[in-house]
């Protein structure tokens, strides 16, 4: 397999810059684990084989890994998680139900929804980068 083209982010390094800084923005808001979940659950939902390749660099237990595709039926996520979850999977598919938004502000303060809306919606960009390139899992993309 070849990727089509370099990362559009590499192509146009202002573009990298500014997604790394709303990234950066973002940290410390939501606890990472919180974040590396979203980011493997949207990255399942995309089909974006990079992002769920990144999953191997993560210090997370393999159990909760193996089954966030199941995380509504699996006993190893908090409540906290499981809203950031469903918010995700809501923000990647949309519409976000009102429930959804309901749960997640039980959990989440203003400024940690923003976070999470924000961080589930880049996933949903690199996840687009990856696929639209044909980004391979493992090489040298960038």
């Amino acid at each position: 397999m070849q990727a089509r083209m370099k990362n559009p982010a590499v192509v146009i390094p202002d573009a990298m810059k500014a997604l790394l800084a709303l990234n950066g923005s973002i940290e410390g808001k939501i606890p990472k684990k919180t974040l590396e979940l979203c980011h493997l659950r949207v990255s399942q939902m995309n089909g974006c084989a990079v992002c769920l390749d990144m999953t191997k660099r993560s210090d997370e237990k393999p159990e909760r890994l193996l089954t966030v595709l199941a995380w509504r039926d699996s006993p190893y996520f908090t409540d906290a998680e499981r809203a950031a979850l469903a918010l995700s999977e809501a923000i990647t598919d949309l519409p976000v139900p009102d429930d959804v938004w309901s749960d997640a502000r039980k959990h989440y303060e203003e400024e940690q929804l923003a976070a999470l809306i924000l961080y589930v919606s880049m996933t949903n960009v690199w996840n687009r980068l990856n696929i639209a390139t044909r980004a391979v899992p493992g090489a040298q993309n960038w």
